[in-house]
């Protein structure tokens, strides 16, 4: 399948996106690509800290969402992370010179825009499950509405 450009899925722009690529997608998963290098943005000298990787989660199910709306002939809307549970890393960091596979799997999806996640990333060559985690999502009907005065409708 060919996939759009992750700036077409993910609502952010210039260095703000981290992830590389959608590899692939459906309406209940999707896996992105990242590739660790020196200048991606929150590199240090070892790498980039696995605390990232709730980011990339993140920017994964924003990328989900966004396919979606393609699909549907809509347009691209903003969420926000409510937060996660249980996030655990295997390891400190990201090791420069890594690529990350980053898997979603919708769990939950409800009417008023409540989403969550099941989430992992894997080390492409190395161990999976280098970091996982459940992650919750908002997505608003109206996101200018929702941030003025706290409607969700």
């Amino acid at each position: 399948m060919n996939m759009p450009d992750i700036r077409q899925l993910v609502p952010h722009s210039g260095q703000m996106v981290l992830l590389d690529r959608v590899l692939e997608a459906d309406a209940e998963r999707l896996c992105a690509e990242v590739r660790i290098h020196e200048a991606s943005i929150l590199a240090g000298a070892d790498g980039v800290g696995a605390w990232v990787g709730i980011e990339y989660m993140a920017q994964a199910i924003a990328a989900h969402a966004g396919w979606l709306a393609l699909q549907r002939g809509e347009e691209v809307k903003v969420g926000f992370l409510l937060g996660s549970r249980k996030y655990e890393a295997n390891a400190a960091s990201f090791a420069l010179g890594s690529v990350l596979q980053v898997h979603v799997r919708r769990v939950l999806l409800s009417d008023n825009g409540l989403g969550a996640f099941e989430c992992r990333i894997d080390i492409v060559g190395g161990p999976a499950n280098a970091a996982a985690a459940t992650v919750t999502v908002f997505q608003p009907d109206n996101v200018n509405q929702f941030l003025k005065d706290g409607n969700v409708g």
